[in-house]
C-alpha cells in the first residue's frame, strides 16, 4: 500500500530527477536525497537499470551502481530497505522484487 504522501505526478518525477541527475539521466547522481519522497523517486529510476527476472551477484549490482553514484553501497542498501530488490540470506544473489 502506497502512502498518499509519496504519490507523485510525472512532472514532479522529472523535476526531482533533473535536480539530482544534473548531467542528465544517463549521468551520475549528484547527491542521494535525504527526503523520503525524493529518495523513492530516485530509487524507482535506478531500479530501471536492472532486468526483471534476472539474478545478480553483489559484484554485478555494485558495477551498475558505481556508474550511478560513488557510494554504491548506500544505494544498494536503500534498494533493499525500500523494497525495490530482494537478496539471498548470504547476500550473494540480488533480484528485482516483483509485486
Amino acid at each position: 500500500m502506497v502512502n498518499i504522501r509519496y504519490v507523485t505526478t510525472e512532472e514532479e518525477k522529472q523535476k526531482v530527477l533533473s535536480a539530482y541527475f544534473k548531467e542528465g539521466l544517463e549521468g551520475q547522481l549528484d547527491t542521494f536525497p535525504s527526503k523520503e519522497k525524493r529518495k523513492l523517486i530516485v530509487l524507482q529510476y535506478i531500479i530501471g537499470r536492472f532486468e526483471l527476472g534476472r539474478i545478480y551477484s553483489e559484484r554485478e549490482i555494485n558495477e551498475v551502481l558505481k556508474i550511478i553514484y560513488g557510494d554504491f553501497a548506500t544505494i544498494r542498501r536503500a534498494l533493499i530497505v525500500y523494497g525495490f530488490m530482494n537478496r539471498s540470506k548470504d547476500c550473494s544473489e540480488y533480484w528485482i522484487k516483483e509485486d
